[in-house]
């Protein structure tokens, strides 16, 4: 007797948008997708998996399938709906999961069959169990915080040309309430972490020699004495690693060593303005403790950790002058890398919710909206108009990504302290200097999409 034909469940990695006629796609959004590695590994046994990253390759729609899974963000949520409505019309179910989905799930929720609410490490096996055995649900939610015990497949990046760094998580979420966050809003401002061998194990199979680690924890410091644990246990393993972190740990001169002697190599950090009227309203005052930007930077020099410097413009105290300050800052003090971009009111966000109920949101769904473009910005400024506020950002990347900024902030002592971060930093500043472009105007969901979204009946 011949055996049953085994369940074939296809994973998607929807891109934040393309223009018709696009060649490639944004160099410095090319990292492996964490997610969906985690999704392969929360799969049961016996269940053959298929894996397409939409910003590097054509998804091939007509390969047998019996599910299709995607992990959906606000950028991604319009892509997300035009592949699940290409699968829905050959009459492929479709579940969806992510942080938009917990968000937007009544919308999320219009375009799958399937939905799942939260962190997916309960709820995802028991999806898959019920769509093999014929009684699939509409909501799956997770209850809690669950054990980060799983390490993910890369199995599924096989041939797939990502940027040489490795990505590998410890915690999840972050303790601080920032206004405009919205891993704030998903997590309810908590954090949990995975046990830190799991993370030694994981390192161990997957680095390369000489190869960059990114712990892409949301803010890999959030608990200080987690993450020292995490570092004492990094110091024989002679890494590279970046990651991100807040303001804080740049005055606790133990972690500033243990930071070193573990390997760090830099730090993104969150400091988003300079203004104390803007970070009062976004909640961040004490970005501005024990001296501040200036003194944390000063901190993080003295022990060879480098800085990507963020920074978010169109708080009602913002005005051309505080952006062209901002610029000037982050190029005297000699930042490796720096984001200039507008805030964004992401659903479920204080922000969002502030704008919305005073009438200054543009668009009602701006990810959605056939008129927005990325770098748009979607609400109405206090000190300036809205495509005054949008030029402005432009013009800080570009100053500070010009080959003269470039080249004055890699004399900075901490940037060409080796060879072999001298070299990355020239390369890691071109690449975002040409991407600067790309991303400008870039259409959210594929411009060529022709059809229309497919809604799942109610």
């Amino acid at each position: 007797m011949s055996r049953a034909r085994p369940f074939h469940l296809t994973l998607i990695h929807p891109c934040v948008g393309r223009r018709a006629g696009m060649k490639g796609y944004i160099r410095t959004w090319q990292m492996e997708p964490v997610p969906a590695a985690m999704l392969a590994a929360l799969t049961p046994p016996g269940v053959e998996k298929r894996f397409f990253d939409d910003r590097l390759e054509p998804i091939a729609y007509d390969a047998p399938t019996d599910l299709v899974a995607i992990s959906v963000e606000t950028y991604t949520a319009r892509r997300a709906y035009q592949i699940a409505s290409e699968y829905r019309r050959r009459g492929v179910p479709v579940v969806m999961g992510g942080f938009h989905a917990t968000l937007c799930p009544e919308e999320v929720g219009r375009y799958c069959e399937s939905l799942v609410i939260g962190e997916a490490e309960r709820t995802f096996p028991e999806l898959i169990d019920d769509y093999r055995h014929g009684r699939p649900q509409k909501v799956y939610r997770a209850e809690g915080r669950p054990a980060l015990t799983v390490t993910p497949d890369r199995s599924i990046f096989a041939g797939k040309r990502y940027l040489g760094i490795r990505l590998v998580e410890f915690a999840r979420g972050c303790r601080f309430k920032c206004d405009f966050c919205a891993i704030t809003a998903f997590f309810g401002a908590s954090q949990s972490h995975r046990p830190i061998e799991r993370v030694l194990e994981e390192l161990a199979r997957v680095r390369r020699r000489g190869q960059m680690v990114f712990f892409i924890d949301d803010n890999l410091v959030s608990n200080l004495a987690a993450a020292k644990a995490l570092m004492r246990a990094l110091i024989p393993l002679k890494l590279r690693w970046v990651s991100q972190a807040s303001i804080n740990v740049a005055f606790d001169e133990e972690a500033l060593e243990l930071m070193r002697r573990s390997g760090c190599q830099g730090v993104l950090v969150g400091f988003e303005s300079l203004e104390p009227a803007g970070l009062a309203e976004m909640n961040k005052r004490f970005n501005l403790m024990h001296g501040g930007p200036r003194q944390a930077l000063a901190n993080f020099r003295r022990h060879g950790i480098r800085i990507y410097g963020t920074f978010i413009f169109g708080y009602d105290a913002d005005t051309a002058a505080t952006i062209d300050a901002t610029v000037r800052f982050a190029q005297e003090e000699g930042l490796y890398i720096a984001a200039f971009n507008h805030i964004t009111p992401f659903p479920g966000t204080p922000l969002e919710a502030r704008l919305r109920e005073a009438g200054r949101l543009r668009f009602e769904r701006w990810w959605l909206d056939d008129a927005y473009r990325y770098n748009m910005v979607p609400f109405h400024p206090k000190g300036m108009s809205a495509e005054a506020l949008e030029h402005h950002c432009v013009q800080a990347r570009r100053r500070f990504y010009a080959w003269r900024s470039i080249l004055a902030r890699g004399r900075q002592r901490v940037n060409r302290a080796t060879l072999y971060m001298m070299a990355n930093f020239v390369a890691i500043n071109a690449l975002h200097q040409w991407d600067i472009e790309g991303r400008n105007g870039l259409p959210l969901g594929d411009a060529t999409f022709r059809g229309e979204l497919l809604e799942a009946a109610s």
